[in-house]
């Protein structure tokens, strides 16, 4: 148990560390949420959807944790090409303890990207309906942290390069965000891209925070915990396989 209380320590600390990367980080969701909340806000209004700022905010900090939790797996890759990852796997430990300590790391570093979202949300407008569920949102934002953070691991143990990383990246989490609600209710949609939300993982980690901030769910609470759950589950499992056949 010590050497995932390490890992987390050390991701934390890589985050902390540099203000740059807090900083820049912040830049696109703040940037979906004036950009859309406002520019869209009119027509969402006027199409008798409310207040689109309330409807959004819940999106786009899911957003916010979907990137910073797939991208810690790049860290992998550094840590492999610098020789850090070597050190740690010889050592007399179990590597799904390390991968584990890893995720737990990574997805910490973006629950707390997703709070300071929600805090800057509160800027523009954005108002929780009850406070005291807040505690439980982060339960759910907790949920998606793990699932993506165990998913950019499980990719990067399979790669050799950052480039390819970004690519595979880029390919998958793009449409991931756009196709889970995030941006547009869920009803009326056309078939095929209600089906593709329906098992789009995200979804279900955008309608619970919909739910629990601004009480708008589109399956219910308790089956989007449920499914978040057991994909957050499966995808740990399939990453800690990959990571303990990682070659360095």
């Amino acid at each position: 148990m010590k050497v995932i209380y390490v890992l987390w320590l050390r991701q934390l600390k890589r985050y902390f560390r540099s203000r740059t990367r807090i900083i820049g980080s912040l830049g696109q969701p703040l940037l979906f949420l004036v950009a859309l909340g406002f520019g869209f806000g009119p027509i969402y209004t006027k199409a008798g959807g409310g207040d689109y700022i309330q409807f959004l905010a819940p999106g786009i900090i899911a957003m916010s944790i979907l990137f910073m939790a797939t991208f810690s797996g790049i860290e992998v890759l550094w840590d492999r090409q610098f020789g850090f990852l070597k050190e740690i796997l010889v050592a007399p430990v179990s590597r799904l303890h390390i991968m584990i300590g890893r995720t737990l790391g990574g997805a910490t570093v973006a629950v707390f990207q997703g709070t300071i979202v929600f805090l800057l949300s509160l800027l523009f407008g954005f108002r929780p309906t009850n406070l005291a569920l807040l505690p439980l949102a982060l339960v759910y934002m907790g949920l998606i942290a793990i699932m993506f953070t165990a998913l950019g691991t499980a990719i990067a143990s399979f790669l050799e390069d950052m480039q390819g990383f970004q690519l595979i990246i880029n390919f998958l989490i793009m449409p991931i965000f756009f196709l889970s609600g995030a941006l547009f209710p869920l009803q009326s949609l056309p078939k095929a891209v209600a089906f593709v939300s329906s098992i789009n993982p995200l979804t279900y980690g955008v309608d619970g925070l919909r739910g629990i901030l601004i009480n708008a769910t589109h399956f219910g609470l308790i089956t989007d915990f449920t499914i978040l759950v057991v994909v957050a589950t499966g995808i740990m499992a399939i990453g800690g396989y990959l990571f303990s056949k990682i070659q360095v």
